[in-house]
């Protein structure tokens, strides 16, 4: 288990390097060994794996992994934490920092680097503001990918397995559950960190899935008219689809009476299965 896994050992690193919190980066850091722990469990890491980090702040998880893990990469955007990470992982022979945004990074480049383009498992306690351009980068890169295992707010990890119907389904919903299989693993209270976060926090597992769960003609067609869908949560579907994908009304109608839905139903109601079929009708409409 790592070595800074603990409050003391945490403020002894900040204070020597007379570290400070940048509220831009969501800086958070993971002071709970049993959550932790957790996290490597829930990942089923083992030394045959190569294991994507982003943000690991001091390197309390990067410890732990570098443990578990054959390779680690892990990736932090902040400066003046790289200095600190050189010297709280000179221990780990199998860890490579990288200074870089990942957002910026080509996954697929990075991977065939370090894992001769096989596939990767990523593990991250993720800035929470931008959890989810991060969440969809990783599916949209294509990039080769085992799982997802994150710490991410309670109610994004809500959101992403919520069903249709339910106040939390939305965009993220439907993408998250497309590329893959969400699982929370564990709830985790603000004072698991330091600094504490306003919010309570989740650890989910995302595995991969190896066949979509749905045929579509063109998902990225697919997920704009989703995107329109939730954009305005109150209008009918025949509204949203006019209004944020430019489908004419008649085809949106007629398409939804193929489908044997009502001309009044709202995004909200549609499943990923149908949000597929609806797609597909109004391919003629997409601009790629």
């Amino acid at each position: 288990m790592s070595k800074l896994i603990n409050p003391q050992e945490t403020i002894k690193v900040i204070q020597s390097n007379d570290f400070k919190f940048q509220k831009r980066f969501g800086q958070n850091f993971l002071i709970d060994e049993s959550v932790l722990s957790n996290i490597i469990t829930s990942s089923n890491i083992t030394k045959d794996d190569c294991v994507l980090e982003i943000g690991p702040g001091i390197g309390t998880m990067t410890q732990a992994l570098a443990e578990a893990a054959g390779h680690v990469i892990t990736v932090e955007i902040d400066a003046n934490l790289i200095p600190i990470l050189h010297e709280t992982l000179k221990d780990y022979s199998n860890v490579t920092v990288i200074h870089s945004d990942v957002l910026k990074l080509d996954l697929n480049e990075l991977i065939a680097t370090y894992n001769s383009g096989k596939p990767i498992k990523v593990v991250a306690n993720l800035p929470y503001y931008i959890t989810t351009p991060i969440i969809m980068g990783l599916f949209e890169s294509s990039a080769p990918l085992h799982s997802i295992t994150v710490m991410v707010q309670k109610e994004v990890a809500d959101r992403m397995q919520s069903g249709p119907g339910t106040k939390d389904y939305g965009a993220l919903s439907l993408a998250v559950q497309y590329y893959s299989d969400p699982y929370i693993v564990q709830l985790v209270p603000p004072n698991c960190f330091i600094p504490r976060p306003n919010v309570g926090s989740a650890v989910i597992r995302l595995t991969r899935h190896s066949d979509s769960p749905v045929k579509v003609i063109n998902d990225r067609w697919m997920f704009k008219l989703i995107k329109a869908a939730f954009g305005q949560r109150r209008k009918t579907l025949l509204n949203s689809l006019f209004s944020g994908a430019s489908v004419p009304k008649e085809d949106t109608l007629t398409a939804l009476r193929d489908m044997g839905l009502s001309e009044t139903v709202r995004g909200e109601a549609l499943t990923l299965s149908q949000f597929a079929s609806l797609s597909d009708l109004l391919i003629n409409y997409c601009s790629d």
